[in-house]
């Protein structure tokens, strides 16, 4: 955004046309192979609209939360990852994940119930 004119630079909507090209399909595979490629800020470019266009596919979702974490986008990873927990309750690795954003943001106290619970979901009880 040219700060002078309040106007998207050429190259922005350019960028934003690249990102939303495609079927959601075709979107879906580029967004996984940015992340594979360690592209964390373009996988998540490429994946929010795949999220937005199908809400009931947990798959992409979880993807674009790993892909803000991973890019520090740390209050976007939360948010998703609350928003697969409101739909998806029982997912434990949004909940570990959800533990874990909440500790990289400094806020432990909130994180341990998230983490104890991903825990007990994914069999590892404490001896």
């Amino acid at each position: 955004m040219d700060v002078t004119t309040g106007k998207k630079k050429v190259a922005d909507t350019a960028a934003d046309a690249y990102h939303a090209h495609g079927t959601t399909a075709e979107r879906w595979a580029r967004g996984q192979l940015f992340f594979e490629a360690r592209e964390y800020t373009t996988a998540a470019r490429v994946l929010v609209s795949v999220a937005e266009e199908a809400p009931e596919q947990l798959a992409p979702r979880l993807l674009l939360a790993r892909a803000y974490y991973h890019s520090a986008q740390l209050s976007r990873a939360e948010a998703e990852l609350r928003a697969i927990l409101e739909r998806w309750p029982v997912e434990d690795y949004a909940r570990l994940m959800l533990g874990r954003t909440l500790e990289r943001l400094g806020r432990a106290d909130e994180a341990r119930p998230h983490l104890r619970m991903a825990a007990a979901m994914a069999g590892e009880f404490p001896l």
